[in-house]
């Protein structure tokens, strides 16, 4: 699974359990963020215990973004026996201000700083 444009790269790794992340996202509203959605409902499918959310390279992501981001944390802390893990870069202002409210929505997001 694997989205890529000019603009950013989305893809999961299978064998790491992990969707990494490069690139920016400025898409305008969430119909342009629907093939994103479904490659992250696809993962929540697979039920991987752990999986890892690799935003490190993420250098932008607007409010539709985030929104897609907080909907998925939300799907994963309803699966129960799912683990999220989010790695982000303290060198990237939004990931600094926005990453810590996931965990306000799964207070067990366990949230890795590079």
């Amino acid at each position: 699974m694997e989205i890529k444009t000019e603009d950013y790269n989305i893809w999961y790794d299978a064998a790491a359990k992990a969707v990494i992340f490069q690139g920016s996202l400025r898409l305008g509203g969430m119909e342009e963020y629907a093939p994103i959605v479904q490659l992250l409902d696809n993962v929540v499918v697979e039920q991987p215990l752990t999986l890892t959310l690799n935003l490190r390279e993420l250098k932008f992501l607007n409010s539709s973004g985030i929104n897609v981001l907080s909907k998925f944390v939300i799907k994963v802390r309803q699966q129960k026996n799912m683990q999220l893990m989010v790695q982000g870069s303290t060198n990237i202002y939004w990931q600094g201000k926005s990453l810590k409210n996931l965990q306000r929505l799964m207070p067990s997001l366990e949230l890795e700083w590079e």
